[in-house]
This record gives C-alpha cells, sequence and structure tokens, in this order.
C-alpha cells in the first residue's frame, strides 16, 4: 500500500516571467517580421499555463500523471509543475463534524437518542484520495457505524448503586475516549486523524423517556429513604444509649421497643409530627 509522498516544485513567479517574456518575444517577432510563422511557438507557450498553481495555507494538492501518483505539495506559494498533472485540492484545515441523532438501543436493550462531534483533520493525502471515494462521506458513515456500536456497548444508566459499571450518561470521560478510539481505527483507512470526538447528546427514546422518569425518581426517592432510616437508627442507638449510660431513665425492652417506635416515627416521617402530651404515667 502506498503513502503519502511530499514534494517541492519550482517557484511559480519565475516561470510566469518566463512566459511573460516568450509572449513578449513572439509577439515583437510577429510584429517586426510581419511574418506569421513564429505563431507556431504559441500554443507551446500557451501550453504552460495550467503548469501554474497555487496552494493556500493548510491546503495541498495531491498530483498525479495520466494515472500515476507524482506526489503532494503542502508548501504554501505559488509553484509551476508539469503541465500535463492533474491537480487535487485535499483540505488540511481541522473540521467539525455534528453527526445526526439517531435512535439505537443501549447494552440491555433500552431505545436511546444520540449523536456525537467529531473533530477530524486530512492526515494522509493519499490515503484519503485514492482510498477512498469520497473522504468526506467515509466519516460520516463511519461515525453513525461507530455511535450505533458504542451504544450497544453500554448501559444509558445504572439503577443498581451497588454496581459501579460505566454507563453512557455517567461515564463519559472513559466512553469518549473508547469512541475516539474506534474512530481513529475506522477512519485510519481513509488517512484521518481523529482529534476529538464525544457525545454531543444523549437521552432516552421519547416513547419511554415518562417510564424512565419515573424510574429515576423512584430510585432517588428510595436511596433518600435509605439513607434517613440509617440515620434514624444511630440516633435512636445514641438516644437510648445516653438517657441509659446519664441515669435519666431506667429503660426494659417494653419501654426501649416503645421510645425506638415512636423516635423512627418523628425521624423518619415525611411530615412534621404532632406532639400528644402525656399528663398521666409512661404507661398510659
Amino acid at each position: 500500500m502506498k503513502s503519502e509522498k511530499e514534494i517541492t516544485l519550482a517557484n511559480g513567479y519565475v516561470m510566469l516571467f518566463v512566459v511573460i517574456a516568450a509572449i513578449a518575444a513572439l509577439t515583437t517577432a510577429i510584429f517586426i517580421t510581419r511574418n506569421p510563422k513564429f505563431l507556431f511557438a504559441a500554443p507551446f507557450i500557451l501550453g504552460l499555463l495550467p503548469g501554474f498553481m497555487t496552494v493556500n495555507p493548510n491546503s495541498s494538492r495531491v498530483l498525479v500523471l495520466f494515472g500515476a501518483y507524482k506526489g503532494t505539495v503542502k508548501d504554501n506559494g505559488f509553484f509551476f509543475t508539469n503541465p500535463f498533472y492533474t491537480k487535487q485540492k485535499v483540505s488540511l484545515r481541522a473540521r467539525n463534524f455534528d453527526s445526526e441523532r439517531v435512535k439505537v438501543n443501549d447494552k440491555v436493550g433500552n431505545p436511546i437518542l444520540i449523536n456525537v462531534i467529531l473533530v477530524w483533520r486530512v492526515k494522509d493525502t493519499y490515503k484519503a484520495a485514492f482510498d477512498v471515494d469520497v473522504y468526506e462521506h467515509f466519516v460520516r458513515v463511519q461515525t453513525d457505524a461507530a455511535v450505533r456500536k458504542l451504544a450497544g456497548s453500554y448501559p444509558y444508566d445504572n439503577f443498581d448503586e451497588e454496581r459501579k459499571a460505566i454507563t453512557l450518561r455517567s461515564g463519559l470521560a472513559e466512553v469518549n475516549d473508547a469512541l475516539e478510539h474506534e474512530l481513529t481505527e475506522r477512519l485510519a483507512i481513509a488517512g484521518i486523524e481523529v482529534t476529538e470526538a464525544r457525545i454531543g447528546y444523549l437521552a432516552y427514546a421519547p416513547e419511554i423517556a415518562s417510564s424512565m422518569l419515573k424510574r429515576q425518581q423512584a430510585v432517588a426517592i428510595v436511596s433518600a429513604r435509605k439513607k434517613i432510616v440509617e440515620g434514624a437508627v444511630g440516633m435512636v442507638e445514641d438516644a437510648l444509649e445516653k438517657l441509659t449510660n446519664d441515669g435519666i431513665v431506667e429503660f426494659d425492652n417494653d419501654k426501649k421497643a416503645t421510645m425506638a417506635s415512636n423516635l423512627m416515627v418523628v425521624l423518619c416521617g415525611d411530615k412534621e409530627a404532632t406532639p400528644v402530651i402525656n399528663t398521666g404515667t409512661l404507661h398510659q
């Protein structure tokens, strides 16, 4: 497999001066001699004009002579080359590609909407020009394929706190690294260098978005309640221990159960407790 070969061309300004001088000399000879036989040189002089070309910053020209690759010009300026060369422009500028939002299934089968933002540039002009048909279209297709593969490799979210699996929503750094690695491998065949690749949009598909929102809310409520109960148990334990150690109240098992029950109701209730003043004994 061939690769890029960078070449240097002749200065175009020097050749432009030579062509102008040749045209001036030919015109003068015809004017002085009044002999049209000098016109035979005109096609040869004019045939040199296609050899001039300019290369702008962050741009290049791929040169081909009758189907044979001759090299790539990356230097900026005005140049002269073989007039029979075909000169294909290949931009070396960084490009930004914002893919369309596609509906795919994540690792556990949930339909999601996802798109990526890709920053890329041409690194090898030979591969970009000859190893694929249209490298811009190649980038779009391969990016779409990489997004679908990535979405199927991770779950959108993890509702089990005990499991620390990487998800599309919570593990963006790892997911973006995996996406960039995948795109780098896919686009290398076209001589494309991936500068950055990251998820630009991520959401559940509309048909399940409402249900998943309720599920997330339920998980959040359960998690909060669990923390509340854990804290309440600790507070009840500390209260009973403090009262007993300080000799304020002597508790038997029934009293401990009653005290613990009352404190748990106060501490875990979602509304403020209404106190009831007991004017009798503790057993009433």
